[in-house]
């Protein structure tokens, strides 16, 4: 649908920005003045109503839309929904819910779109409202239910994400209010990836290089300090990126050695290393990884088709792939993941089954399934609007999901972690699936937001949460190099403050 102009009664920050969200899920189109419209003007009004006598029991919230279509000769087509909020449902998010959900519903039942597998559950952690639900004693039945009702879910994504969520119950009750992560970002890669939109670096020169080790050591030195300060226990240490193994030998082993000298102990459930590209990885990295008893590396082939792999920009074939994974298996690490994407230039559904024969054939303990997200920071984007290469359309990318997921249903992969983002081909999701004992500590706490990550080095993040307050608080290190480089100092005061405000209360 285009409309030449869009209005809503609400200057609300989020209230638009939940309109918005609805608009763009079905593909709606303000083209201003030129070009054609189908309408008019779109005018969206939200009004509350009084709870008084509405059928929903204990109910707080009742909010009525009503979304307005004027055509060009000024008729007008109206269409109204009501939805009241839930009895546990705070205020706020109630409101926020039943507008979304009303206007949701009048795109598909009253304007005739087609409903989305995710409805109106659009955040990138859905499983969140299964855990918070969990914990007011809801059986996964009832849950299913609630998230077909309150957020218009298919009952097939449901029946992925509940599931889930009650398989990381063990893995979560692990941690207490003491209990961290580390993450060390490596912000350099060989080459950039055409769909890559992450702050990642072509890896520089040796001065540059060193001048990027001297910060990083200070950066870990830093976060060790605040970790014993608040007798803080490290259950996971995540080195990503970027390529970590995009670092030379030398600093790439030295690298490992300072991360073990402030965070290693014999109880680390997990140490985990991004090797992503076999033309990242030499026999020295590999013995670094076994020396310093890393646990699980992350293997990226993203796919097996070595005609893909030349037009997204990757330097390696499937085979050298193949050694790479054999190579790790060899030296004992423990577990190892592969990650795959979803949708990628000029690729069909019968691509992703060869790429998938291929990849459990080899047996890796956890595949990630990644649909491709084509953001503004990426060069394919660019490339996409100048029309130079064509992706695989929401039908066709969702024809591999079903493909992909077949696979790991067939070979024993169960789903334990999922996440979504913006932009994502076919209104699909990230979802990593593992052999049962093989899952990944890490993934699932940073995703479910129950622990403090403490984030070290380029374009880090660290989450602080702040148990007695029920929030968390975040700090971020420049993306860009030369800001990370020259303003280490206030990055890791940042990251201190927050530690100290957290561990006070």
């Amino acid at each position: 649908m285009k409309v030449r102009t869009f209005t809503l009664n609400s200057k609300k920050e989020i209230i638009s920005k939940i309109t918005r969200e609805v608009l763009t899920l079905f593909k709606v189109e303000v083209v201003g003045r030129e070009g054609e419209a189908d309408f008019a003007q779109l005018s969206v009004v939200n009004h509350r109503l009084p709870v008084e006598g509405e059928p929903r029991e204990g109910a707080k919230v009742c909010m009525e839309t009503t979304l307005m279509l004027f055509a060009e000769d000024g008729t007008l087509k109206s269409y109204t929904r009501r939805e009241c909020g839930k009895e546990d449902e705070l205020e706020r998010a109630a409101v926020n819910r039943t507008i979304k959900l009303n206007l949701y519903h009048i795109f598909c039942e009253e304007l005739g779109y087609a409903p989305a597998s995710w409805g109106i559950l659009h955040g990138v952690r859905p499983t969140k409202i299964v855990h918070r639900w969990i914990e007011y004693g809801m059986d996964e039945e009832g849950i299913v239910a609630r998230l077909m009702t309150d957020f218009a879910c298919s009952e097939e994504k449901a029946r992925i994400i509940t599931p889930m969520a009650f398989r990381q119950l063990p893995f979560l009750k692990t941690s207490d209010e003491k209990t961290i992560s580390i993450y060390v970002g490596i912000p350099f890669c060989l080459t950039r990836c055409l769909y890559c939109s992450f702050p990642a670096n072509v890896l520089p020169g040796p001065k540059k290089l060193a001048e990027f080790m001297a910060v990083l050591k200070k950066d870990i030195e830093g976060a060790k300090a605040a970790v014993e300060a608040h007798g803080l226990k490290v259950q996971n240490i995540y080195v990503g990126g970027g390529t970590p193994t995009a670092l030379p030998d030398a600093e790439f082993r030295t690298m490992l050695g300072w991360v073990c000298d402030a965070f290693y102990h014999d109880n680390l459930a997990e140490f985990t290393v991004e090797a992503g590209r076999p033309d990242s990885i030499t026999p020295e990295k590999i013995a670094a990884m076994h020396d310093f008893k890393v646990t699980r590396v992350s293997v990226n082939p993203q796919t097996m088709q070595e005609r893909t792999l030349k037009v997204i920009g990757r330097q390696h074939t499937p085979e050298a792939v193949t050694e790479m994974y054999h190579a790790l298996r060899a030296a004992g690490i423990p577990h190892i993941n592969m990650d795959l994407i979803l949708g990628l230039p000029g690729e069909t559904a019968a691509d992703v089954d060869d790429t998938l024969a291929k990849v459990t054939a080899l047996n890796p303990d956890d595949i990630t399934l990644h649909a491709l997200a084509l953001k503004r920071g990426s060069r394919l984007k660019l490339i996409m609007d100048e029309r130079h290469v064509d992706l695989p359309g929401a039908e066709v990318t969702r024809q591999m999901a079903e493909t992909a997921m077949g696979y790991m249903e067939r070979f024993g992969y169960e789903p334990y972690y999922l996440y979504r983002q913006g932009y994502m081909a076919g209104d699909l999701e990230n979802i990593g699936c593992c052999h049962k004992g093989a899952e990944g500590m890490y993934n699932i706490q940073i995703m479910e937001e129950h622990q403090t990550i403490i984030g070290i080095g380029g374009a880090a993040t660290s989450k602080v949460v702040d148990f007695k307050n029920k929030r968390m608080k975040s700090s971020f290190n420049a993306k860009d190099l030369v800001t990370y480089l020259r303003d280490i100092d206030i990055y890791i005061e940042k990251r201190r403050a927050l530690l100290d405000e957290a561990c006070a209360n």
